[in-house]
């Protein structure tokens, strides 16, 4: 998610350019069709159960469990369809640099992907799509915004929701992505009750975050590591950014970052391990009233 950056209680906040929990439990929802199966089909990836009253389910982190701490790095790769102009002048939205240095570090991660993002960098889409330590997920078509009021963006109707996210996957698969995971975010990180209720029939698990990395527009790269190292917690889903002209100092965080959480016994996960343990605490607390914006994002 391409963003502003704006200090709410000691966070950069994240935003121009996510609170309602689903049930815990893993269930075989249907979301978008991988692409040809080999001869032996590959097991569905976990998502959550609907919410309440049906509603698509919303993942913010995983299991507090100390003795195993996780935490998924997730990168959003931003890129709006106006945008085009601005990547043919020079402008970068990618940033291969950092997925190189995902791979020296063998850290696995999520990357939400826009469609419009997919179709100006087929090929590392399809790269990213087709390495095992990545996965890749939808972040719509375009980055418009899923509810009004959400930091400037223009916003999608309300009957056009189902086809925008439908539309990136349709990107994705023509990228060469083989299976695109049945996970969203919401740009800018804005969703209510009717966005929720409107993607129900994707079968998709919306995917928040519990560490603001305030990476977007930053300057300062030690800034943002120490920003995400006081933030983690065992099952903490990271947010930053693959968009080498939002965040430039991205990657030099992430070199910051991963051997200093591996000293304090974390292990890198991506976010569908992180849902699917989620089945093993069925203690913790399954909803929240819908949100427009979550604290801490922009």
């Amino acid at each position: 998610m391409i963003t502003l950056v704006r200090r709410v209680t000691a966070v950069c906040a994240l935003g121009a350019a996510l609170s309602a929990c689903g049930t815990p439990q893993v269930s075989e929802a249907p979301g978008p069709a991988p692409s040809a199966a080999p001869s032996a089909a590959p097991s569905r990836p976990p998502t959550l159960a609907p919410g309440p009253a049906g509603l698509t389910p919303v993942f913010e982190n995983g299991p507090r469990r100390t003795s195993d701490k996780t935490v998924a790095l997730t990168f959003d790769a931003d890129m709006t369809a106006g945008q085009g102009p601005r990547a043919a002048a020079g402008e970068r939205f990618d940033n291969p640099r950092l997925i190189s240095t995902l791979r020296a570090l063998d850290v696995p991660a999520t990357v939400f992907m826009t469609g419009r993002w997919a179709e100006e960098y087929p090929v590392q889409a399809r790269s990213i799509g087709r390495d095992p330590l990545f996965e890749v997920a939808n972040h719509s078509y375009s980055h418009y915004a899923f509810t009004d009021d959400c930091y400037g963006l223009p916003t999608v109707s309300e009957n056009r929701m189902r086809a925008d996210v439908e539309r990136a996957y349709a990107a994705f698969r023509r990228a060469g992505v083989p299976d695109p995971m049945p996970y969203f975010r919401f740009p800018g990180g804005c969703y209510d009750r009717r966005a929720l209720k409107a993607l129900t029939p994707v079968g998709i698990t919306a995917v928040q975050w519990d560490v603001v990395s305030g990476d977007a527009f930053a300057t300062d790269a030690d800034a943002v590591a120490r920003q995400v190292l006081e933030g983690v917690r065992p099952g903490s889903v990271v947010v930053m950014h693959c968009t080498r002209s939002a965040a430039p100092t991205t990657e030099r965080a992430v070199r910051a970052v991963v051997p200093e959480l591996r000293k304090r016994g974390y292990r890198f996960v991506k976010v569908s391990e992180l849902i699917g343990d989620a089945a093993l605490t069925p203690s913790r607390r399954s909803a929240r009233p819908p949100a427009t914006r979550t604290p801490g994002t922009r």
